[in-house]
């Protein structure tokens, strides 16, 4: 007599590459520390069915209920088939799926310190809200019971504001940070580190990440959407010498008679452009207008576009709207991209090469002007905030600064910033009025 079976597929979510970097480690220890909605959570999901489906026995634990609510979301989802067909029972009130007469269980419950993870155990524990958990909830309980299986260990955290640390049961609020730098320094391949930002996340909408962070500080911005510790800002920030409570200001009318400036950075999918206004008296700079299109247009619908930013005021609904006195546009490459300005001058937007080659250097050009606060953003630019906020320096391995951009090619804003200020010489921001007060403030 044979006995028929039945195929059941599960179907888990498809990783994005920085859920992928810490799913294929074979670390036995992992710490994850990643900004939020950046998919951490969904993505510890995928080898916690996976480890399940092997007949391990898995635990996850977050301080709060609606904490566990996306993994216990995310298990159901892929489950549900075997669910269906009775190879597995599900507890929803306890939030388990066991396979009846085994140990081969996964569980999602509430944890913050060792008396609440005591009772359960398992070969592979996953700590998510790690930064909240006190430091017991390892040390007296989650490192013991891995012991009898040589199980693995997981722990996921974004580094905590001032909005949580009110909240942490932890005795040592950087405690979860520390266990990340301990797990940089470890050579043994037990212990494996990774980090990843709200942006890595190819799900996000770009424009919904934008809308979420208008009311954010510089601070929460770093720790809450690219999961930067605090002892790692100050150095690596690139323009962290810009001055929020100074040079973040409100919009007002540019006035007719300044003159404007635009910095350029060319490409087939994303250009960029820059508008600056220069008061006249003091030298001040003032950022007014971003330019960035969702999707790649040509040169000519790219000058359309700048002439509508670019219009005086009452002209931007016009065909051929007046425009400020543009003194200089620059842009691009010095010695490669003279062809694609060429193009831009056929269509009546002559743009000359930036002044200053070297990236460095363009850089100090634009931090000297910051330095001095004479470099204005208005506070409805939130790409170019975003992207002064987020640019940051490459890190060796011994985790020491370089001189390299981190994901340089992504901050075209900063290009455009850069090549402009290649133009102004230290003669022309040293002002004889550089104490006299804004115009944006009488």
């Amino acid at each position: 007599m044979t006995t028929a079976t039945r195929e059941i597929t599960v179907k888990l979510r498809r990783p994005h590459l920085k859920q992928q970097e810490f799913i294929n480690s074979p670390a036995k220890r992992k710490i994850i520390r990643a900004g939020r909605r950046s998919g951490k959570t969904t993505g510890i999901a995928i080898p916690a069915v996976q480890k399940f489906l092997e007949g391990h026995r898995v635990l996850y634990a977050a301080p709060t209920g609606e904490q566990t609510d996306r993994f216990w979301h995310e298990v159901i989802r892929a489950l549900n088939p075997v669910i269906d067909a009775g190879v597995y029972k599900k507890n929803e009130t306890e939030r388990y799926i066991e396979k009846p007469g085994t140990e081969n269980r996964i569980k999602a419950k509430t944890a913050w310190n060792a008396n609440t993870l005591r009772g359960d155990y398992a070969d592979y524990l996953i700590l998510d809200e790690w930064q909240l958990m006190a430091e017991d909830t390892w040390d007296d309980v989650g490192a013991p019971m891995l012991i009898d299986n040589n199980g693995d260990a997981a722990f996921i955290y974004t580094p905590p504001s001032l909005k949580s640390t009110s909240i942490s049961r932890a005795s040592d609020p950087r405690h979860a940070s520390k266990m990340f730098k301990a797990a940089q320094k470890d050579e043994t391949g037990r212990w494996a580190a990774f980090h990843f930002t709200s942006h890595d996340n190819p799900h996000l909408s770009d424009e919904g990440l934008i809308e979420v962070t208008k009311d954010m500080s510089r601070d929460s911005y770093l720790k809450e959407i690219m999961a930067e510790d605090d002892d790692e800002q100050a150095d690596i920030l690139v323009y962290g010498c810009f001055n929020e409570n100074i040079c973040k200001i409100p919009r007002f009318e540019i006035p007719k008679e300044w003159m404007v400036y635009t910095g350029h950075d060319f490409g087939s999918a994303n250009p960029a452009a820059l508008f600056i206004a220069k008061e006249p008296t003091t030298g001040f700079l003032y950022c007014f207008r971003e330019y960035i299109p969702l999707t790649g247009k040509s040169t000519y619908q790219n000058v359309q576009g700048f002439k509508k930013l670019a219009a005086l005021p009452g002209e931007s609904g016009k065909e051929e709207p007046k425009l400020y006195s543009i003194l200089q546009r620059v842009g691009g490459n010095q010695t490669t991209e003279d062809e694609i300005r060429q193009g831009y001058a056929s269509q009546g937007w002559p743009i000359t090469a930036p002044y200053i080659t070297r990236v460095n250097a363009q850089v100090d050009r634009v931090k000297g002007i910051m330095e001095k606060n004479k470099l204005f953003v208005f506070s409805d630019m939130y790409r170019l905030l975003e992207q002064i906020n987020t640019c940051m320096w490459k890190l060796d391995e011994f985790g020491k600064r370089t001189n390299e951009i981190k994901d340089e090619k992504r901050y075209h804003l900063l290009a455009c910033l850069r090549y402009l200020c290649s133009i102004f010489t230290p003669e022309t921001d040293r002002s004889k009025n550089k104490d006299k007060t804004p115009v944006w403030s009488y």
